[in-house]
């Protein structure tokens, strides 16, 4: 330091007995620029610019640093003590905004602990009683420029330690935080309801209380997953839809739970009591020849449209497995898939809400994927409004304190820097306009919000569980606890806004409405009658037997051709992908046969020329994980890309090429949930090896294969599962086609393992051209898209269609005793091997469908080969893996017992495939061998 700075520093009161209390100001500064006068502001901003991280260094090095040193006198000047407390004054501001939530009364039963907060007491800021009546600045916070100190204190114990407490300051964003800021601290803590708006949210907490009250004496003991406790639930939604409603919001997506299902299905979305108490009393006899498996009351969905000032708004609850949180990301899809429809591009016409428990939000993983897709290109939906049902207990045993790793439940939240409103069950002004404020900053800002209403469950976690079994302490307190709409009836009456009998009125009006099986919520007049509303009529009675046309014309093939072909004249594509261009050019002229990704590009380009809308969407999509699509091509010199197919949009059509983020789970539950809601779209999902699904199994065992038979949800999704053994070892070999097979019944989806290009065009013009809209799993090749022999021509997409079972036209029928019936890549190593050998008598066919499984093609292929003696079912995966169990029952219907049935494949495993390169070639070269000269003569026992 130089001797003038330290002639400074030692002679200007602000650089001698200031300088600690300007070291306390520049930490309030990082933290909230905002929260320091304007002055000092621009001084800290003026030392840090251009000086990288100076936060290390002492005050008076960052000001020698930046060379900002005075010519004379001290920076600041006034008395240095009153100062130094201003400061303090100002560091207990930003305290009450860090740290008043863990302050605040949020637990209406008083059963947490809470942690210590020192920090929001005075002396932790060398603050003392004296000061208490001493005026100073405010700083940044929305009040007075002037305060005397113990008035400062109680507007910010309002503000931040009552039965609200908010979690911001961690949000990066200085914006953001400002807004935050100034929606909590302009009203000083009193919320600014009118007192009808007070009367309303009465009559909604009755409403809540009245159905589970009467629910519990007339269905005693049955399962109902009561919301008592959390009742400001229901005001929670019903004002949080009219809030949205007056400002052109147009649907609101909702996924949530069993806890209180019921209450919001009656009390908000006006499902009819009557059919709810029809639920209640079972299917009557008559009615079980017509329905499917069906849901349990809990599970299911509804959608309605409810009047608001702004319009109707169309309410959307989603249909919902037991299986916790994993709704998310379909109500995520479904809403995206609302938006793109609406051309919603501020993402506020329809926004998603979702609903959860508290030990689940935090403890599912499907979560965090939502959380880490939210703000992703891909998967941008503006937003979701979070609401957290926190009764502070996991399930039956495990209270809040034991099942978190952090003091809230909701911590997965701030890995998107969502401000987390947390607030007192027992007060619902408190929980709307939380609430209503959150929904705000939604809007403003498009992301994530999160309410954590914090109240307690006064049942176990069903009506037939005796929780004070293993928490007895909790539920003494709930038992003597009142109920949220007593508590609020006595604050109004005590308020004097009702009287004592206007409470018992509204208990009595709803009472008689249950009685009488009326609706309870009021309906809008346009009901039912949106013009972006989508009609599912035609694909209702959609049938997979449904024979279409789905070639294309000379014209459009040479049409899409130049399409997919032609690049910009500025785009330099990689070498390997401009070589596959060029190749494809040779292959619309008709030089060289079509490969797999020209194929599929075309099926693309017809199906959006249809006017259809595609949404392809995987871990490597764009270019295909084995570098055979190049849908979307990229330029080497600048970073930017090019979609050929783009050129193909219209309207109301367009394509979107998703490279995903890494999961599967989430992913693949928003793409059904695209796919439930959009019947005109073709929506893929691609695995990067098909065995990567199993991570999203929750969601292909409780919505892709089930979900029409449970709730008579349609969804035409396809799933795209790399599968074939070729020596990569347990975990790049199987898609589990023996799952999925299992998983079929009542003609509820399709399975395809495709052999040729044209038979890929034709499957995917298929899924889109038919009425039906079922989901598609179709095992998709590897080392096939590049295999010399399994090429398609020009002609096989101009005349064909698919095939479900393609015949062996080498052979001569009339003397062929052997028929090798197979699916996919070993049909390729059986030819091989045969040209090989020279044997031109075994017949060898390809079953491209294995569900619904195509006995009369495979019949057709039977009756031509009248010298049959033997058939062999061959297959790559293991006995008890693979097609076979699944279809053996098909092949001897087939058969008819007319002739012996083989089994030729590996022995039975517990793993897919063999790690050893060496030993996977042996078996390989074994099983195409007993495929074609048997296995010593006799059938293989199948057992």
């Amino acid at each position: 330091m130089s001797s003038w700075i330290k002639e400074k520093h030692q002679s200007a009161p602000f650089f001698g007995t200031n300088s600690a209390w300007l070291e306390s100001y520049y930490d309030q500064y990082l933290e909230d620029p905002q929260s320091v006068p304007d002055e000092i502001r621009l001084l800290f901003k003026n030392i840090d610019n251009g000086q990288g991280d100076v936060r290390h260094l002492p005050i008076i090095e960052k000001f020698e640093l930046a060379g900002r040193l005075p010519a004379s006198g001290p920076i600041i000047s006034g008395d240095a003590a009153h100062q130094h407390k201003q400061a303090a004054v100002l560091r207990l501001i930003n305290s009450f905004r860090v740290r008043g939530h863990q302050k605040a009364k949020l637990d209406p039963l008083n059963y947490s602990k809470r942690p210590e907060t020192p920090d929001l007491d005075i002396s932790f800021h060398d603050l003392s009683e004296q000061d208490l009546s001493s005026s100073f600045d405010t700083g940044s916070m929305v009040a007075p420029d002037q305060m005397v100190l113990k008035d400062i204190i109680a507007t910010l114990n309002n503000i931040y330690c009552q039965h609200i407490g908010v979690e911001y300051m961690h949000i990066v964003d200085i914006k953001k935080r400002e807004w935050l800021q100034q929606r909590l601290e302009k009203h000083g803590g009193a919320f600014p309801f009118s007192d009808q708006e007070r009367k309303n949210m009465l009559q909604e907490l009755t409403h809540a209380e009245g159905l589970e009250r009467y629910l519990h004496t007339k269905y005693v003991g049955q399962k109902r997953f009561s919301l008592e406790g959390g009742d400001a639930l229901i005001p929670q939604l019903r004002f949080l839809i009219k809030h949205l409603g007056n400002q052109g919001t147009k649907e609101l997506i909702i996924g949530m739970a069993h806890r209180g299902r019921l209450n919001v299905l009656v009390n908000i979305l006006g499902k009819s009591p009557a059919k709810l108490f029809d639920e209640f009393e079972g299917v009557k006899a008559d009615e079980l020849d017509n329905i499917n498996s069906g849901d349990v009351k809990y599970h299911k969905g509804y959608s309605s449209d409810v009047p608001t000032e702004g319009g109707d708004v169309h309410l959307a609850l989603a249909f919902n497995p037991s299986h916790l949180e994993i709704i998310n990301p379909v109500v995520l899809g479904s809403a995206r898939s609302r938006q793109v429809r609406r051309k919603d591009t501020d993402k506020n016409v329809v926004v998603p809400i979702l609903i959860h428990g508290d030990a689940a939000f935090e403890a599912q993983g499907v979560n965090m994927e939502c959380f880490n897709m939210a703000m992703v290109d891909g998967y941008d939906v503006g937003g979701t409004i979070h609401i957290v049902i926190n009764n502070q207990i996991g399930f039956t045993t495990t209270h809040a304190l034991d099942k978190k790793a952090g003091l809230y439940c909701t911590e997965v939240a701030k890995m998107v820097q969502a401000p987390i409103f947390h607030v007192n069950g027992d007060d619902p002004e408190a929980v709307v306009f939380a609430t209503q404020a959150a929904a705000d900053y939604r809007q403003t800002f498009g992301q994530d919000v999160v309410v954590d209403l914090v109240c307690y469950r006064k049942h176990g976690h069903n009506e037939a569980d005796e929780p004070s079994a293993t928490q007895p302490h909790m539920y003494r307190l709930i038992k003597a606890h009142q109920s949220p709409r007593a508590l609020y009836a006595k604050q109004l009456e005590d308020a004097g806004i009702i009287n004592d009998q206007y409470a018992d009125s509204l208990i009595d009006t709803y009472r008689h409405k249950l009685d009488n099986k009326e609706d309870i919520v009021e309906f809008g007049p346009t009901h039912k009658n949106d013009k972006y509303a989508v009609d599912w009529s035609t694909h209702l009675e959609g049938d997979l037997t449904e024979i279409v046309d789905t070639s294309i014309s000379e014209t459009n093939f040479n049409k899409y051709g130049v399409i997919i072909t032609s690049m910009p004249d500025d785009l330099k594509p990689h070498p390997r992908v401009n070589k596959i261009n060029q190749d494809r050019i040779k292959m619309m002229n008709g030089e060289q046969p079509l490969d797999w990704g020209f194929a599929e590009t075309m099926a693309y380009a017809a199906i959006l020329d249809d006017g259809y809308q595609i949404r392809i969407d995987g871990q490597d999509s764009q270019r295909g994980t084995f570098f055979h699509r190049h849908a979307v091509v990229h330029n080497i010199g600048i970073n930017e890309n090019y979609t050929p197919l783009e050129q193909l949009e219209g309207k109301n059509n367009n394509i979107e090429i998703i490279n995903s983020v890494l999961s599967e789970e989430a992913v693949l539950g928003f793409e059904y949930g695209y796919a439930t809601s959009e019947p005109n779209a073709l929506v893929i999902w691609e695995a990067q090896f098909g065995d990567f699904a199993n991570g999203a199994q929750v969601v292909i065992d409780q919505f892709i294969s089930s979900g029409e038979a449970k709730w008579g949800r349609l969804s035409g999704l396809v799933m795209f599962l790399p599968h074939g053994f070729e020596g990569q070892g347990p975990e790049h070999s199987s898609a589990r086609l023996e799952r999925f097979l299992q998983l079929c019944a009542v003609n509820n989806m399709q399975v395809c393992m495709p052999s040729t290009p044209a038979q890929t065009f034709h499957m995917i013009r298929r899924q889109m051209k038919r009425k039906a809209r079922k989901p598609l799993i179709v095992m998709t090749p590897k080392s096939l898209l590049r295999h010399k022999m399994a090429t398609s021509s020009k002609e096989q997409l101009l005349t064909g269609r698919f095939q479900e079972v393609i015949p062996d036209r080498r052979v001569d029928h009339k003397k062929t005793k052997r028929l090798i019936f197979c699916s996919g890549k070993v049909y390729y190593d059986i030819i091989e091997q045969m040209e090989t050998e020279g044997i031109k008598n075994i017949g060898v066919a390809r079953v491209e469908q294995l569900y619904p499984f195509p006995r009369d093609a495979m019949k057709k292929e039977l009756a031509r080969y009248s010298q049959l003696k033997e058939v062999i079912w061959c297959q790559e995966e293991p006995i008890n893996q693979g097609a076979w169990f699944q279809i053996r029952h098909h092949l001897q219907h087939c058969i008819d017992n007319k002739v012996v049935l083989y089994f030729a494949g590996r022995k039975g495993s517990p793993s897919p495939a063999v790690g050893a390169l060496q030993v996977h070639i042996k078996e390989q070269q074994q099983l195409i061998k007993d495929a074609i000269h048997g296995t010593h003569g006799s059938a293989i026992d199948a057992e």
